[in-house]
């Protein structure tokens, strides 16, 4: 497919810097549209780790109360990591948690609390990748980095007519995506056609008459907008099973475990819990697996939860112990009353909600 030539690349990119003047979205984290002041690095960093795969509205909330605890890097990075990982709960994947605590001790730590401005040097912070490094350079330092997330490969897709799935249409996409940044209000920019897939140009029923591009749109042109993208065919998700241990001893406490820094659900407390597999398994071999040798009860009803890559089904079975010590490190006991405050999983959660332990 052709570029768009660049005198019609810059047209299209008024028109968007034109409406994304009059409707840009106010976030907690965004600069006014055409303020020529850089907006604040450590704001734009931490709201784009957060709103990685995560929607705005579910974003604000957390944004603002770490920005309450955390008012800068420096802080940020001087936080103790259990606290951070507990006010970051409910967000889902703790990956970029953990990132963010590394990559705020880098930047307090050896870059003087100052964050790099290039795309080059951000990508070289835990957690940045392509994406955030690109809206970084873009939005906090007006660098003209060309930023492509899922609206706005939308966005490529409609306004170009291609009308192939987007992971096959990747390199194509950049390449249009690159075409309309301007050199100039890069970041306004960014954000505009980010606003433009978020609230215009929609994953159903685009609103197309008040799109700054209808005129200019190859996908509306031909009455496929709606259609775009092209879906590529999903495969199953398989379903692993395990078992939790709901874990307490004579004055109500309940076991936790902090799960290990690297994979799923990393650096969190959870319920004890066995090992997540493929196919079903017998109690007693799950029972194998408890923290402490009790005499477990099974309580009914499964526990279930989706994440990116699998579906689960939990058994939960329950135990009180008195004077005896869980096997393995990382075990602490928890008053039952705080269990809302010590950053759960939303899976442990459920577990917690099927025994009555959490509202």
């Amino acid at each position: 497919m052709d570029l768009p030539s660049p005198q019609k690349a810059a047209a299209l990119s008024r028109k968007l810097l034109g409406w994304y003047g009059a409707h840009a979205r106010e976030l907690p984290w965004r600069a006014k549209p055409g303020d020529k002041s850089a907006a604040d690095p450590y704001r734009v960093w931490l709201s784009e780790i957060m709103l990685q795969q995560t929607v705005v509205a579910a974003v604000i909330p957390y944004y603002d109360e770490f920005l309450r605890r955390w008012p800068n890097v420096q802080a940020l990075a001087a936080a103790k990591p259990e606290d951070v990982m507990a006010a970051w709960a409910g967000l889902g994947y703790y990956t970029r948690a953990q990132n963010l605590i590394k990559c705020a001790k880098v930047v307090a730590n050896k870059l003087g609390g100052e964050f790099p401005s290039t795309e080059e040097e951000l990508l070289k912070l835990p957690g940045i990748g392509p994406y955030t490094a690109a809206a970084i350079a873009a939005i906090a330092f007006g660098r003209p980095a060309t930023v492509v997330d899922g609206n706005v490969d939308r966005v490529m897709v409609r306004m170009f007519g291609v009308e192939r799935p987007v992971k096959e249409a990747k390199a194509e996409i950049r390449g249009l995506a690159e075409a309309l940044t301007p050199g100039k209000r890069a970041g306004d920019y960014a954000q505009g056609v980010m606003d433009l897939g978020a609230t215009v140009c929609t994953p159903k029923s685009p609103s197309c008459l008040v799109c700054p591009w209808t005129d200019d749109c190859v996908a509306r042109e031909r009455g496929i907008a709606a259609a775009l993208p092209v879906k590529a065919k999903k495969r199953a998700k398989l379903t692993r099973v395990g078992a939790a241990f709901w874990i307490t001893r004579g004055d109500g406490a309940v076991l936790l475990r902090r799960r290990p820094d690297k994979g799923l659900l990393g650096g969190m407390l959870e319920v004890p819990s066995s090992e997540w597999r493929d196919g079903r398994f017998a109690a007693r071999a799950y029972l194998k697996e408890a923290p402490v040798a009790a005499d477990f009860k099974a309580l009914p009803g499964l526990v279930t939860h989706t994440f990116t890559h699998f579906h689960l089904e939990l058994a939960v079975y329950a135990a009180r112990i008195d004077g005896r010590k869980a096997n393995g490190n990382g075990h602490l006991w928890h008053a039952p009353e705080d269990l809302e405050d010590v950053g759960l999983p939303t899976v442990m959660k459920k577990v917690a909600r099927l025994v009555g332990g959490v509202s």
